[in-house]
């Protein structure tokens, strides 16, 4: 292989694509460009590098001595001839600029740009007016080229690019500053009466927040007031003073935006003004002042939110600053301020072409603007009382967000880091031809060479690292934007009047007291408990206490939740997510209020799991886990004792977990009673199958079964249901394994019962066989002999409602078959049978119902009550499931529905007995929410009554309302059994 193949695979290694020319150029340089080689093999394109060097060397040859010897230089010039075709042409036009790259570039101040850039046209830095030599522009754009050129090599000789975005772009501000000075000085030698005119010129977007890009349109805005004479009168009237003015911002953007041979500068865009491009193109400050206080819309305040003087009369340009800055922190309370905000947001993605989608840097989902409109309404809406918030620039404002509370650390961080690394994609984009773009490049090798210049870690080529980290990072942005830019905090922050978020004792107290709270004294220090000191942890609650309150003020006992929230804040003290998932998490915040001022059943298991207030951020609060989820999950904790009883703790454990999630839906109002009820028998049924193995650890005898009865076996169990149910076991062994299992079956009922911070589940087993007087458990043989010879009538309408719903199945299916013989009675019932029900049924109740109560108030065995509901329903089932297989089901309103079908029922009945049945199921497992215990009356407390109804759909102080429409229905149902069941 020859020399010449062997160094040209070297250079393609090396990143160049055309080696055999690059070779040809360098055989023109004496030996020893090593070491330069080495430079230009990490420029981002070395090819280009390598050309640019060449037709440079071609007018200044000497430059070759100088790079060989200052490294910086080197580095510079070929970083830049690499990064840029514009600035390879413009130091070809002018290669004394290289002595500008001699040393490291180091950060100007504004002071020392606007020296240089006023020295360029002639103008004193000193005047008070300064006026250019002349009126020529072209050494003003020279200039300004020149001061970029060092911008640009300090950026792209930087190892880490996006650690100096911040800097850089500031610096772009301040140039952009310092050259507005000085084309407003060359329009003063123009324009006649300059020297009668004070001009303030008002930076506004990127070049306001002191964050410019390297080609952007300057945003700006013209202040401008007469000068006045020794005697303080004015030297023009304010007709001559706008004209004066007007040419003054004319002629200065004409010499920003004029192509000439010496390049341009920038578009001065004054579209921002008071009436846009429709407006008078300067104003004095009265006018203004009239505008906004009159006329602008929400927009134009938000982009006030960035301006500051930039050139010109520094003092009049403050008085402007001075006078929209209130405005602009007020704009938050505008009718719909967060709806108009979201929408402009919208708009601008809606109207991106549809062949830039996928490449918008700027603009599209998960760009820089999603950074900058999240960050913006932050600061307008929490600006509005907390000073520290305004700032101009993104970053500054995004890192006192985060410094005060506002945005958790690592989103911020991630923001942060996502919004430097945009930002710094945009300016190698616009460094390559200094055009204004916003777009990826589709071009292969023009991506290889953007991905060069930002030094990305990882495998693959640059281009396929540049576009890994832009899809991520886009990813992250859009879902950063999405939480704070929609996050109904905000939004319910926004929609309060700003003298409502300043919580002083005094207008806390009066807001308390006009919210609603019974105790006002006693509500505020909670709230001061919770918001005083300088932690994070009080910065947050002082954001969140303002529309917590409100949350909490729309929910049932106001009182109660400010007491939980502030006893459940404290249990969880410094949590790190706790806090940050209530600002940021969705709906979460509200819903937490919603609970804890709604439900002290809720509210209880919340002190026993605090760490479950996660659960809330899910979206879907109603989805319910499914039985074979449960047990799973108690099986998994299970497993993980060897002990027993710390074992069934576990299980108990997670069956808190889910009554918190059941409970927490229904309150919500995103479940049905069907679907409340199935999620409790579930749990239930997990709970029980889960603990029985637990309990037959050392258990060596034939397997058990558990047969639900009852609500448990009907699959409608309510809040405070206990387990009804009978235990079977299989066949083949003796008295000692009987013995044994029943052994069992008391550890386990014992081990569910027992008190704790886990809510005890109940497993009654008076439905045997026998009753009270019976076997804790029966094989399956004595099963078969006792329903063969002494069944009752009582124990064939339990089994109406039996099911297998934990241990053996097989078994389990097994007793069911046999129990399915003796249920459904060839013929239905007898005269004599239907005589025993009905008997039963008006023992019970006589017997049950507790002394000096209003039966009329028992949700169960009152008139009209459930007792009621479910015997009619069954009793129609005995007569009838026989003939009609579809009857032969478990679940109340499942049998109704089938009735109805069979028409066995009329459907006004039907409906009837339906509506009355879940009214009072509803009514009582409500009721045992809000009041924290079981109950079968309606609530005598007017207050919970209300809650009741509230919680029910019917609004707020319906308590009146429920009484008659319980009464209503009670009524009609009484007609309907008396026909169905007592007189049938």
């Amino acid at each position: 292989m020859s020399r010449l193949e062997t160094t040209a695979g070297q250079l393609v290694r090396r990143g160049f694509d055309e080696p055999e020319r690059a070779l040809t150029w360098l055989a023109r340089w004496r030996e020893g460009h090593q070491p330069l080689l080495d430079v230009l093999a990490r420029a981002a394109d070395p090819d280009l590098a390598l050309a640019g060097l060449d037709a440079i060397l071609d007018r200044r040859p000497e430059l070759l001595d100088e790079l060989m010897a200052n490294g910086v230089l080197a580095e510079q010039l070929v970083m830049v001839l690499g990064a840029s075709r514009a600035f390879r042409h413009q130091i070809a036009g002018h290669p004394e600029q290289v002595d500008l790259l001699a040393e490291h570039a180091v950060r100007r101040t504004a002071a020392e740009l606007r020296h240089e850039m006023l020295t360029a046209v002639g103008a004193d830095p000193e005047a008070a007016m300064p006026v250019a030599a002349d009126s020529d522009g072209d050494t003003l754009r020279t200039a300004y080229r020149a001061a970029l050129l060092r911008i640009a090599a300090r950026d792209v000789s930087s190892a880490h690019p996006t650690e100096v975005v911040d800097d850089v772009a500031a610096e772009l501000a301040d140039l952009a500053d310092a050259t507005l000075e000085a084309a407003l000085a060359i329009a003063r030698v123009s324009v006649e009466g300059a020297h009668t005119c004070r001009v303030a010129v008002i930076g506004l977007g990127k070049c306001g927040a002191g964050e410019l890009n390297y080609v952007s349109d300057v945003d700006v805005l013209y202040v401008v007031e007469p000068v006045l004479d020794e005697d303080g009168a004015p030297l023009v009237d304010t007709g001559e003073l706008v004209r004066i003015g007007t040419r003054l911002a004319s002629w200065l953007a004409r010499v920003c935006s004029a192509h000439t041979a010496a390049g341009t500068i920038w578009q001065v865009d004054a579209g921002l003004r008071p009436e846009g491009n429709a407006g008078p193109l300067v104003r004095t400050l009265a006018s203004h002042t009239t505008y906004y206080d009159k006329w602008a819309k929400t927009w134009e305040f938000q982009a006030m939110l960035k301006a500051r003087p930039s050139a010109g009369d520094r003092a009049l340009g403050e008085e402007f600053c001075a006078m929209i800055s209130p405005l602009v922190w007020q704009v938050a309370e505008h009718d719909g301020f967060v709806e108009d905000v979201r929408a402009m947001r919208k708009r601008v993605v809606d109207l991106i072409p549809t062949d830039h989608e996928g490449r918008e840097l700027k603009l599209g989902a998960g760009g820089l603007r999603d950074v900058e409109f999240s960050v913006q309404l932050l600061q307008l809406v929490h600006g509005r009382i907390d000073e520290r918030l305004r700032l101009p620039g993104t970053l500054p404002a995004l890192t006192a967000l985060v410094d005060h509370g506002y945005v958790g650390r690592s989103d911020g961080a991630e923001l942060a880091e996502a919004y430097r690394f945009l930002r710094t994609v945009e300016h190698r984009i616009q460094l390559s031809n200094l055009r204004r773009t916003h777009l990826l490049p589709e071009d292969e090798e023009a991506l290889r060479s953007l991905g060069r210049t930002l030094s990305l870690e990882g495998r693959g080529t640059p281009d396929q690292l540049l576009l890994q980290n832009w899809r991520s990072c886009a990813r992250r942005v859009l879902r950063l934007h999405q939480r704070l830019f929609y996050s109904p905090v905000l939004q319910a922050v926004a929609q309060l009047p700003t003298d409502e978020l300043r919580l002083t004792t005094a207008a806390a107290s009066d807001r308390l007291q006009a919210l609603g709270f019974s105790d006002p004294r006693t509500a505020l220090t909670h709230v001061q408990a919770l918001t005083q000191g300088v932690t994070r942890q009080a910065e947050i609650q002082r954001q969140l206490m303002p529309v917590l309150l409100g949350w909490l003020a729309d929910a049932p006992n106001p009182d109660h939740g400010l007491l939980a929230f502030r006893q459940i804040s404290e249990s969880l003290g410094r949590t790190p997510w706790y806090l940050r998932a209530l600002r940021d998490e969705g709906a979460m915040a509200q819903r937490f209020a919603t609970l804890l001022g709604s439900s002290r059943y809720v509210v209880d298991l919340f002190r026993r799991t605090p760490e479950a207030v996660q659960m809330l951020a899910a979206e879907e609060a109603g989805d319910h886990r499914t039985l074979e989820e449960w047990r799973t999950e108690m099986g998994a904790a299970a497993r993980r004792h060897d002990d027993p009883a710390r074992a069934v703790q576990a299980i108990r454990a997670v069956r808190r977990r889910g009554l918190l999630q059941i409970a927490a839906a229904d309150v919500l109002q995103a479940s049905t009673i069907s679907q409340v009820s199935r999620a409790l028998t579930d749990l239930a049924s997990a709970t029980v199958d889960s603990a029985l193995e637990v309990a037959m650890r050392d258990y060596q005898g034939p397997p058990i079964a558990v047969i639900g009865m009852g609500r448990w076996g009907g699959r409608e169990m309510a809040y405070a249901s206990d387990a009804d149910a009978m235990f079977v076991l299989a066949d083949g062994g003796d008295a000692d394994a009987v013995r044994n299992a029943a052994a069992v079956i008391t550890r386990l009922r014992e081990s569910l019962s027992g008190s704790g911070p886990v809510p005890a589940l109940s497993i009654d087993i008076d439905l045997r066989p026998e009753g009270r007087g019976g076997p804790v458990i029966r094989t399956m043989s004595a099963y078969r002999a006792y329903y063969e010879r002494w069944s009752s009538t009582w124990e064939m309408q339990a089994m109406v409602r039996a099911s297998a719903m934990a241990g053996d199945a097989d078994l389990g299916a097994e007793l069911i078959t046999e129990i399915d013989r003796r249920r459904w009675p060839d013929g239905g019932l007898t005269a004599q049978q239907l005589v025993e029900i009905r008997r039963l049924k008006a023992r019970m109740e006589a017997e049950r119902l507790p002394r000096g109560t209003d039966r009329r108030r028992n949700l169960k065995l009152g008139p009209g009550g459930l007792s009621d509901v479910e015997w009619t329903v069954q009793v129609l089932q005995l007569q009838h499931a026989a003939e009609v297989p579809a009857l032969r089901v478990t679940s109340t309103q499942q049998a109704l529905a089938e009735l109805r079908k069979a028409d066995l029922i009329k459907s006004a009945d039907a409906e009837i007995l339906d509506r009355a049945w879940v009214l009072a199921s509803r009514i009582r497992d409500l009721s045992m929410l809000v009041r924290g215990k079981a109950s079968d009356s309606l609530p005598s407390d007017v207050r919970d009554l209300s809650a009741v109804a509230e919680l029910m759909g019917r609004g707020p102080s319906k308590a009146s309302h429920l009484l008659a429409e319980h009464s209503r229905v009670t009524r009609r149902v009484g007609a309907v059994v008396d026909r169905l069941f007592w007189d049938s």
